[in-house]
């Protein structure tokens, strides 16, 4: 049997294995690295999402103090692309750019490997980025931190279920080091990641539990959606590919959240 203190370790090192391959943040030097360890990193690719979204959330709650709600809106989100290097949103573009311009497999796998951005990478990015900010922007101020604690742990459990559930499409890549097979066990822990946010925004009040259940619907949604875009087109998943999903659906939590909130309000408008 394992000794607990040692299995207590190897796990945090695990997180801080995944902290370090997708974020810019620092570790401490006492993780080390082994190549192992990065191919069951990804079950806390959810935990990561809790911390960009505290940080996001702090640098909202800062700017807000001097500032239109809009414009801190603004720096929260610059400053989740920034810790994360915008590794998410360049998977976003690139998926746009391949899919919008390859016919083949091999042509859209060509294209997304392209550093440049074409026209379908750029509109795409453009357009998902100012949905962001107008919805955030649009949501009670109160709000606000608690929706980004929500939706960047659970849309980055949405590209863990690529992971999990289909096979890499390249033979290399940026994502290949992750992209062994994920067990149940391993997805299990990514979800427990990923749900308690908003399980714990429910228990306090913050969320309706119709709300949360809707954005996890809305999460699911999209990884499912682009899931068989990526299967069909590509027979598999690339690192751009769980990129433009955890993009698709941080949008699409914070727009099932936007409109809760507004059916709310027009209900108490008609009443």
């Amino acid at each position: 049997m394992a000794n607990p203190v040692s299995a207590a370790i190897h796990q945090c090192r695990l997180f801080f294995i995944a902290l370090q391959f997708f974020t810019r943040l620092p570790i401490p030097r006492w993780v080390g690295f082994e190549p192992a360890w990065l191919q069951h990193a990804s079950r806390y690719f959810p935990l990561v999402g809790v911390v960009v979204a505290a940080i996001s959330g702090v640098v909202y709650l800062l700017a807000s103090w001097l500032l239109p709600s809009a414009v801190a809106v603004l720096l929260a989100v610059a400053a989740g692309i920034y810790l994360t290097g915008a590794f998410h949103e360049d998977g976003f573009a690139d998926m746009c750019d391949g899919f919008g311009g390859g016919l083949t497999r091999e042509r859209v796998l060509e294209i997304m490997k392209d550093s440049r951005i074409g026209a379908y990478g750029a509109i795409g990015i453009l357009c998902l980025l100012a949905i962001k900010c107008a919805a955030l922007a649009s949501l009670p101020p109160a709000t606000v931190v608690a929706t980004l604690l929500i939706a960047h742990p659970l849309s980055r459990l949405a590209a863990v279920s690529l992971i999990w559930a289909m096979d890499y499409a390249r033979d290399e890549g940026k994502a290949k080091p992750m992209a062994q097979e994920m067990t149940t066990g391993e997805f299990i822990i990514a979800a427990v990641c990923g749900l308690l946010p908003a399980i714990a925004c429910g228990l306090l009040g913050i969320f309706y539990w119709a709300t949360l259940v809707f954005a996890i619907v809305a999460a699911a949604a999209a990884a499912f959606w682009l899931g068989r875009k990526c299967q069909r087109r590509l027979q598999g998943y690339t690192g751009d590919c769980l990129g433009a999903v955890q993009q698709v659906a941080e949008v699409a939590i914070y727009l099932a959240i936007l409109s809760s909130f507004h059916c709310a309000s027009t209900e108490q408008a008609c009443a």
